[in-house]
């Protein structure tokens, strides 16, 4: 398939640059995966239109304060780094995107807030992209993000992180700390909104999946087969296999909350859709032609053009379903990507 398959028009007042003024005050998109029907609810209707017993799988990870700027000793000019993963048994040494990484060079240092210093080193896969490995002689633990980094907004949301978005910019429920982005499908749960999925017989669990940028870096090549999706790595406790597998045997739909829940059941499971727990990694890439063997319905927010995410979608719901009922979004105002309005996809 081609990537302009994925393309559409959208007006650039309809990316939301804040988030509601009331947490969970959302439009709510219904999708008909098979037919295609829509209709347009708000997020206080998704108790109602959620069946009794139904499984609903939340990503618990949290955001990390993981966008850092140090002083380059050599200019004095600030640089960029989004901080993404350890990549050393000690922790001391960082996997980072990088702005202007071809000008960014091993041996490069750069003074962060707190006084500490970063050193580019060499690392295997870096040259020639937008990663370099930043190396300190300490390890770096939470305390230092939250000193020394911004909360991680999307390069769409054209402006700085404030004060509100170290609320807004997590899931009320998160609560394993190291994500570089927020899993933001959650974004829309309040613990009223929890509280009345309860009382409903509505069931929930938890995956983590810390989400690092390959979920959100554009696809350059033209025939999407061949991009290649970076890795992340996600947990899922034997509980919650118990649980999902134990509704699937009894016909019960599994409902994924975020494109990151969807990637980590269908990377957990086996070919007969069985979910093994523990700690893995994943660069699974889903377009349309995938077979999905655990989830049933998905809970999404309204994805960027060109993305894996539209493709993801379009996977499960049909790529002419996914940008029909966009066209429709667009005609309804709805607010697009992170701090956008919902879809529920069943």
């Amino acid at each position: 398939m081609k990537l302009s398959d994925f393309n559409f028009d959208l007006p650039q007042e309809l990316i939301a640059q804040h988030p509601s003024n009331v947490r969970g005050q959302d439009k709510l998109m219904l999708l008909n995966r098979e037919t295609g029907q829509v209709e347009h609810h708000s997020m206080d209707d998704l108790p109602d239109l959620i069946l009794p017993g139904t499984l609903m799988i939340f990503n618990n990870s949290k955001v990390r304060r993981a966008r850092c700027y140090g002083i380059k000793q050599t200019t004095g000019r600030e640089q960029e780094f989004m901080f993404l993963n350890q990549i050393d048994k000690d922790g001391k040494v960082w996997n980072t995107m990088v702005k202007s990484a071809k000008k960014q060079k091993p041996g490069m240092k750069y003074t962060f807030p707190d006084g500490s210093v970063g050193t580019i080193v060499d690392h295997p896969g870096n040259a020639g992209s937008e990663f370099r490995a930043l190396a300190f002689d300490f390890v770096l633990d939470e305390s230092w993000f939250e000193k020394n980094g911004h909360i991680p907004l999307p390069p769409y949301i054209r402006r700085e992180d404030t004060l509100e978005d170290s609320e807004r910019y997590q899931n009320v429920y998160a609560k394993e700390t190291g994500s570089a982005a927020c899993p933001t499908a959650g974004l829309h749960f309040t613990e009223d909104m929890l509280a009345r999925l309860d009382a409903k017989g509505i069931e929930r669990d938890f995956v983590t999946l810390h989400v690092g940028l390959g979920t959100f870096l554009p696809v350059r090549e033209e025939n999407i087969e061949d991009h290649k999706m970076h890795e992340e790595v996600f947990t899922v406790p034997q509980s919650t296999a118990d649980k999902i597998n134990k509704a699937k045997k009894e016909g019960r739909p599994i409902l994924a909350v975020g494109t990151t829940s969807v990637r980590t059941l269908e990377s957990a499971c086996d070919e007969n859709g069985v979910v093994k727990a523990g700690t893995s990694s994943t660069h699974i890439f889903m377009y349309p032609g995938y077979k999905f063997k655990v989830i049933d319905q998905m809970f999404t927010n309204f994805h960027t053009p060109e993305s894996t995410l539209i493709m993801l979608v379009s996977a499960f719901a049909g790529r002419e379903h996914i940008l029909s009922a966009y066209e429709k979004a667009v005609e309804n105002k709805y607010h697009f990507f992170s701090y956008g309005d919902a879809m529920f996809i069943r």
